[in-house]
């Protein structure tokens, strides 16, 4: 595991101004001093409500087996000195133990809720994406492509042409004779016209069959679902079935999915009581057309009869939030809080090192999170404080939490991960059981009330000292 992060994430997989202020760092003699620094994102993705964090054991992973080859450093050292004309010792030294020192403390919480500033990622039952599954243990499964099916024309093209019964009977089964004769009593059934089903369909699912007896699952609108893709298919389970495999199901591909999922299931039904085929009760539905978060709410609303979406286009590409927006600012240095002060109020960061507080309300729901200095007393349940939600008018709000938790977690000190890892399992479940605590109205699909994140007293009058502090100070430089 530890490898594949390096590999996917390599040391120089940065920017070069990352190394340049490393440098500058060392060279300037202040990289030795204690320095805190905030990742942080300034907008819940996707226009959500809310955000979740998942994927800090891949994070504690990189930065312990965060170092630097000698060809790497060969490559960076090169790069250095054509782009600056500097004279870069980068081999050895203290400037390669600055550059692999890392993080000297990390702190957050695994598969909890954060809010805006300081993702929603719910875990899949199964992944399609084999290298997924390898790396995050998610179960693997697939289907048919459409390439397969349009590759036959004809049943001459099926080879091999038999298959063993299940139960052991050694004498393979002239599988495309039993599949023709299912075929005639299934058009028979639904009084379908044998005339429109494609043969090269046929074929494609009689091989597919055969060579994945137990794991049949083919994608059905290659054609037409209606006349041929789902009259092939009950036809080719129920030849299955007979020889005492259990086919698993169809997937659709394309058209109206709500629609055809309601044939395919009332088809399933038929074959099952007139053919008493009880497998055909469990047979599932796949819809995989273009799947997005807003057409599996339409889906919701129609009737429908699918059991699982397949997402793919909409995941892969992000084409919601092609990028979160991360932001890695420093806060504090030797101790005294720094701040970046920006005419857009939203660019501007929050000084000083800090701890998290969640506040609960009586009925278990999340409803604040409360940011204050580290070196505050944390709040106290059932007894009220006043805050400042970040984004008002600068008004204060009083609360009253009826339960309070602390999201600062020291997970890597010293180069050591002191935190116990956590799998893509375990984080999964994490993420589950903390979006059963999420009230609805952050959860909404639709203009969905963003989450609350407030600072404290203390922390407001920092932020407001800091801001006229620069002020002042800009005045005096300009006044002279």
């Amino acid at each position: 595991m530890e490898r594949s992060i390096r590999d996917r994430a390599p040391p120089l997989l940065t920017d070069l101004y990352q190394f340049t202020m490393a440098y500058a760092y060392w060279r300037a003699g202040r990289h030795q001093e204690p320095a805190v620094f905030e990742l942080f994102f300034r907008d819940n993705p996707f226009g959500g409500g809310f955000s979740l964090f998942a994927g800090l054991h891949d994070c504690l992973l990189f930065l312990r087996s965060f170092h630097f080859t000698d060809e790497g450093l060969t490559s960076l050292l090169q790069l250095l000195v054509c782009s600056n004309a500097a004279r870069f010792r980068l081999a050895a030294g203290p400037s390669r133990r600055l550059l692999e020192m890392g993080l000297r403390r990390a702190q957050g919480p695994d598969g909890g809720l954060t809010a805006s500033r300081y993702t929603h990622i719910g875990g899949f039952d199964l992944t399609s994406n084999v290298q997924a599954g390898f790396l995050f243990g998610i179960p693997v499964a697939g289907t048919m492509a459409h390439s397969y099916v349009t590759s036959f024309t004809s049943l001459e093209e099926v080879w091999p042409q038999t298959l063993v019964a299940l139960n052991g009977d050694p004498d393979p089964v002239d599988f495309i004779s039993l599949t023709k004769g299912w075929l005639s009593r299934v058009c028979e059934l639904l009084r379908a016209e044998p005339g429109k089903i494609r043969e090269g369909e046929l074929a494609g699912f009689l091989s597919y069959a055969i060579t994945y007896p137990q794991n049949f699952l083919p994608v059905i609108d290659s054609y037409s679902v209606g006349c041929s893709g789902l009259l092939n298919f009950c036809a080719v389970a129920l030849a299955l079935c007979e020889l005492g495999y259990r086919p698993v199901g169809v997937r659709l591909d394309s058209g109206d999915l709500c629609r055809q999922s309601v044939d395919v299931r009332r088809v399933f039904r038929l074959c099952r009581e007139h053919f008493s085929t009880s497998a055909f009760d469990s047979l599932i539905i796949v819809g995989t057309n273009n799947i997005s978060e807003q057409s599996m709410d339409e889906l919701n609303k129609m009737e429908n009869e699918i059991d699982v979406v397949g997402v793919g286009t909409h995941l892969v590409t992000c084409t919601k939030q092609p990028s979160l927006g991360c932001v890695y600012k420093l806060v504090e240095v030797r101790g005294t809080p720094r701040m970046k002060i920006s005419e857009d109020p939203k660019k501007s960061t929050v000084p000083g090192r800090k701890s998290v507080y969640r506040l609960v309300d009586a009925e278990g729901h999340p409803f604040l999170d409360l940011v204050c200095l580290a070196v505050e007393s944390p709040p106290v349940a059932g007894v009220s404080l006043s805050c400042y939600p970040l984004g008002s008018d600068d008004s204060p709000a009083s609360v009253t939490p009826a339960q309070v938790t602390c999201l600062r977690q020291e997970v890597f000190v010293k180069g050591q991960v002191t935190h116990p890892l956590c799998s893509a399992a375990e984080t999964r479940a994490k993420v589950q059981s903390s979006l059963q605590t999420v009230h609805p109205r952050h959860k909404r699909l639709h203009e969905p009330d963003s989450y609350t994140v407030a600072l404290s007293k203390k922390l407001h009058h920092l932020v407001t000292e800091t801001q006229k502090g620069s002020s002042n100070s800009s005045n005096f430089l300009l006044a002279n």
